[in-house]
């Protein structure tokens, strides 16, 4: 549901959205239902539960499965 609150995060927790122009941080999809953000130009996912966690780019803690 939507309450309005804005959510705010520091670009550094996400290398590849840090690295991108602008035309590539626009070209984004709402994803999950609602509760993620999806680049695929830039193949990056970010799921907003994760982000109220404190979760930030996850890809080096990935390699390691």
């Amino acid at each position: 549901m939507y309450d309005g609150r804005t959510l705010s995060v520091p670009l550094a927790y996400f290398p590849r959205l840090r690295k991108a122009n602008k035309e590539q941080l626009e070209r984004y999809e709402i994803s999950g239902g609602g509760i993620g953000l999806h680049w695929d130009d830039l193949d990056e996912d970010i799921s907003v539960p994760g982000l109220l966690l404190g979760n930030g780019d996850l890809t080096s803690h990935n390699k390691n499965l």
